[in-house]
Formats: structure tokens, sequence, C-alpha cells
């Protein structure tokens, strides 16, 4: 018997990574919303990696955090480890990594989504949704309750269809043994939605006890550590937990080749296309045949646990064989097995049939965000989860979607990437796609997108007064480096020849010796008599866009002429058959992914250089 169960604003389908966030957002931006999970169980978990951050994904959630998400403050109080990555390397490409507390991590996310106000968190499976007229009208579960919805964002994860392989053995599931979400897709299918399959993995779990750590190196955590949310301190006196690091040998490197014809992905069971960037170890095998070792991670899952989790060693292969070939890893002669390792496919749709709003571009109110999209890890899913329930709240509200361009968020470049290019396999944001990343670094976040969140109703307006006055502060001190002079005084002279920089002969600005390579702002606080108590995130940020700011004014520089092609902005009802001077391949692509502007445009696989110029001169055309 179906029931009808009410009228709501906005359903989200999936209570991962991305649908935390985006229920999150539609009910603090005032939607009566509802949050289904096929398990309350499996709310914000974690089946792969127990950490948030790393590399360019600390950028996403610096930026989740101030555009108003949760990630960020919901992992600052959860974490065991925390370590600031790529120290060695410039500001732009540092980012902060923490290992989680997983099952702290969901409860304490589950626990925000049932104190939410306007949230309606569900457990239950979505088997159906009606569209009448082109526009989303309601969705059904698997125990007959209909909800009429204004609005739907699908956030499913790896769950749509979802199967498992281990060697020999396969069968339906979600992550973690949760009940797939095998009828949607249909339901999708049916709308006109086109999915394809992508496959992902996870390594095995083994027991801490049966591990000889002796045998690895540790690695812990930083030991002043900061915080991703720019609200949160962190207590330097909390324990950290220790991560270790360990090798693959021939050794296991002849087990995984011995026993290829038994893994589903070199057997042709698994048709589903899987990360480039985070590969199997049997893939690693076979396509890095000349490398003698592969590094792997040995990291905790929680405080409360012994189970530890095996970064690198993702695979298929068959749970004898992954016995075998893990025993041969220095500290791992006795591991024991808590959780074999697997691999799983799943059905997502192709992102260039989405708007950069994330609204789906045939079917007005239904949005995609995540995994769903084609897009690999927590962080990933999280930032398009955020703006998928910001930009159907704005529809709802009738305001303009928010359009984060490249130059503005990591975010930005990881929506235009999938919807302009598309993607033949799980992405996963690196710093090398962001072509403005001196201007994006993760310390500037704030600076960047603070402001955007408190427009849109997310960020309060206390938090935003702080802000502001954080951005004078750092104003103010950048301004008064600048103005003053450093005379060459014995004590100036002394201390510069100590740091191994060359002795003053007539007075300098403040400002261009922290531009010297050998001294920093912070440690000219030394001969600089007059420098205010500020803020730790103040000086840092100070001392950042002091000593790049040449490479810094170049960078923005070469924004504003990206900028220039952004905005003009080209006519959703164009139909670029009629356009004369568009080759075959351009008319096709831009048809089908129906660009907003010729910046967008000028990033089509397809679309060249002379293209554009034809797109120039027809919107002069038309102005005329």
């Amino acid at each position: 018997m179906k029931y009808n169960a009410g009228k709501y604003d906005i359903a989200v389908i999936g209570a991962g990574h991305a649908g935390c966030e985006a229920a999150l957002a539609a009910a603090r931006m005032g939607m009566k919303t509802l949050l289904f999970s096929i398990s309350l169980e499996a709310v914000a978990n974690m089946p792969c990696n127990p950490h948030i951050g790393g590399s360019s994904k600390g950028h996403l959630v610096r930026e989740i955090d101030c555009l108003g998400g949760e990630m960020g403050k919901n992992i600052d109080k959860t974490y065991t480890q925390l370590r600031m990555l790529n120290t060695s390397k410039g500001p732009a490409v540092y980012s902060l990594r923490a290992q989680a507390d997983r099952k702290a991590y969901q409860a304490e996310m589950k626990h925000t989504l049932e104190k939410q106000k306007n949230l309606f968190l569900k457990q239950a499976e979505i088997v159906d949704i009606t569209v009448e007229n082109g526009k989303v009208k309601s969705l059904e579960t698997n125990i007959g309750a209909i909800y009429e919805v204004d609005s739907i964002i699908v956030a499913t994860g790896t769950y749509l269809k979802g199967k498992i392989f281990i060697g020999e053995t396969s069968f339906e599931s979600g992550p973690d043994g949760v009940f797939p979400a095998n009828k949607l897709s249909e339901a999708l299918k049916r709308e006109g939605v086109e999915l394809v399959r992508f496959k992902t993995g996870t390594p095995a779990r083994i027991n801490k006890n049966s591990i000889d750590f002796s045998k690895m190196e540790i690695q812990e955590g930083d030991r002043n550590p900061e915080a991703f949310s720019f609200e949160d301190k962190i207590d330097p006196n909390v324990e950290q937990l220790p991560c270790y690091l360990t090798y693959t040998n021939e050794k296991t490197h002849e087990i995984i080749r011995k026993n290829l014809h038994r893994s589903p992905l070199y057997g042709g069971e698994i048709v589903g296309t899987g990360p480039r960037y985070c590969p199997s170890i049997e893939d690693k095998v076979v396509r890095f045949a000349d490398k003698e070792r592969h590094q792997i991670f040995v990291e905790p899952i929680g405080r409360n646990t012994d189970e530890m989790y095996i970064q690198g060693m993702s695979s298929s292969l068959p749970e004898d064989v992954q016995i075998a070939m893990y025993r041969t890893l220095p500290g791992m002669k006795n591991a024991e097995f808590t959780r074999p390792a697997y691999a799983i496919e799943y059905d997502c749709i192709i992102p260039s049939d989405l708007k950069l709003s994330l609204e789906y571009k045939k079917i007005e109110g239904l949005f995609f965000a995540g995994q769903t999209n084609g897009t690999s890890g927590y962080e990933e899913a999280a930032c398009q989860g955020l703006i998928a329930g910001i930009n159907a709240s704005l529809k709802l509200k009738g305001k303009e979607p928010l359009i984060l361009d490249r130059s503005q968020a990591y975010i930005g470049v990881l929506i235009d990437d999938i919807v302009t290019k598309g993607t033949n396999e799980p992405y996963r944001m690196m710093t090398s796609r962001a072509e403005y990343r001196l201007l994006l670094r993760q310390d500037n976040a704030d600076m960047r997108l603070l402001e955007i969140g408190h427009e849109v109703g997310l960020v309060p307006d206390k938090r935003y007064e702080k802000f502001l006055n954080k951005k004078r502060a750092i104003e103010e001190e950048i301004k008064r480096v600048r103005n003053k002079t450093i005379r060459p005084t014995k004590e100036v002279n002394e201390y510069l020849e100590k740091n191994n920089s060359s002795p003053l002969t007539t007075g300098v600005k403040l400002a261009d010796l922290v531009k010297r390579s050998e001294l920093t702002y912070e440690s000219l606080a030394t001969i600089d008599e007059d420098r205010p108590i500020l803020d730790e995130q103040v000086q840092k940020e100070v001392g950042i866009e002091l000593k790049y700011e040449g490479y810094i004014k170049l960078q923005a520089e070469q924004v504003e002429k990206f900028k220039k092609l952004e905005e003009k902005k080209l006519p959703q009802d164009i139909n670029y058959e009629d356009i004369k001077g568009l080759r075959l391949e351009a008319r096709q692509k831009l048809n089908k992914i129906r660009p907003n502007s010729v910046g967008q445009a000028s990033r089509i696989s397809g679309v060249s250089p002379a293209d554009i110029s034809v797109l120039l001169i027809y919107l002069e055309t038309l102005k005329k």
C-alpha cells in the first residue's frame, strides 16, 4: 500500500559526505528538507580511507568551511592525527590532512543532522521518482511512502546498483555490507538520465595486535597542528595516534602476478572504469612493472578499535591471495584480517549532462552531487553536495545559482572540469588542475569565499564580523610593512648576517627584506620594533602576501584576462547548428554542453581557438 507522507521543499537521496552537506545547507537556508539513507548506521561513513584532507583535498575542506559547510568542523572534533603536507614546497600546495576516528566522525555528523532545524533524517531506500512536465514532483520509498517535493538532490555515492567483487565471488551490495540501491537506477533511466558504470575499491583491514610495527617507519602528527575550520583552535595536548609506513617487495609482486587470472579486474567480470590515481595493488604491479616496491601506509581507524587500514593495498583478488601477499610486507608476517579488500562497481551519471549549478539539464529541480557525478573522494563529494544544496535552495527562492569560477575556488575548478570536460574515469582533485593555484591557497580560503557564504545565508553575522576584523588587520599590517624603513644599524646587520643575509648599506623597506628567500615576515619581528600583536592566522597571511607579491600580482593579471572571456555570456537558446563557421564537432559539443560563457566554451574538448573566434564574432553580431 502506498500513502502520501507529506510535502517538503527538498529531498536528498543518500547521506554520505555529499548528502550531509547538501541537506545541512538546504535546511540552514530555510528549506524544509528530507535526508534519506538506506541505513542510518552509514551516515557520513568512510568505507575507504579513514582520513579527511590531503593534497588539494585539504583546500576543498577549507573552502567548504568558508561557504558554511560542516566537514571541516566535524573532523576538527574527531581527528586522531593532524599533519600539514607538502611543507617543503610553496604555500600554494600546502595541504592539511587528518586521520579520522571513523565512528566518532559518523556519530558527530549524524548528531549534527539530527539537531538541525528544518532537517528530517530518515532511513529508507528510494525506489522511484516522479517527473511531470519536465519538473520534479515526488519520490517513493521501498515501503510505499510518497513524498511531494519541489527539488531532489541525488547523492547515492557507490550504492546505485552496487556490486562487490572479491576474486571469483561477486554479490550485490553497497560498501561495508549495507544494502545497495537497486531500483532507483531504473527510475532515472526511465526519465532519460543516462548512466554508466564506474569502479572503485578498498584494501583489507588488519588487527593491530597481529602487526609488528618495529619493522615499519613511524609517522607522527604535527606538534602544533592547525585546524581545518578557520573558527577552530586545536589543543596541542590532545594525543595523536601514529601512522606507519612499509613497502611491498618482489615476493608481494610475484604472488600478484601468479594470481592475476583470478582477479575480476583482469578476468573481465568488472566492466566499470576504475580510478587512475588510486589504482588497485595488482593494477600498480602490472602498470609499473619496473618498480621494485610501492609505499604502503598503515593507519588507525579510530581510538576505540584495533582495526588498521592498509592504504595502498586496494585489491579485488581472492581473500586467500590477499592474505598471502599482505603477509610478505615487512611487519605483517602474522597479519590477521578483520575485513578483506574488495572492488565495488556502481552506476553514475554523465556529468556533462549537468548545468554548472549541478542541476540536470533536462529535468527542472533534479540535482546530482558526489560520486554519482563520476568523482572520487569524500572531499570532492562534500563540496558538490554543498553547492547542490545551496543552488537547490536558491532556485526555490527565485534567485540566481551560485557558480564559482576557476579563479575563485578549487570547488569551481572541480565542477567546471566535470561539467565542461566530462570524465571517463573517477575524477580526483589535484593541485595541478588549478591554473591559478597561487591565488587558491588553503590559507586564504576565507578571503576568497567567506563573504559568499555570508551572502547565501550559511555564514552567521558573528563569524562574518570576525572575518572582517581579520581582513582589516591583514590589510593594515601589509600597508605598515610596505611603508616601514629599516635602517642599517649595527643590530640590524648583525641579525642579517646571522641569518645568512646581506647587510644593509642604506635604508630599505621592511617589505623588501621579507622578499629575501632566507628571511620571513615572522623571523623579522626581531628587528621590527613597532610590530603590533597579531593573531597567528593574520601573521601567516601577511607573510605569504608579501613574500610572493610579484607572483601573486602576475597571476591576478592572468585572472583578469580569464574573466574577460567568462563575462562574455552565451544565450542558452542558441542553436549552434545555425552559426556558420563552426566546425561540425564544435557544433555538436556546444549543443550538448550548452556553455554559460565563451570562457567555458573554450574549455570544451573539441572546440578549437578558431571556433571561439567564430563565437566572439557571432556575439558582436547579436549586439548590433
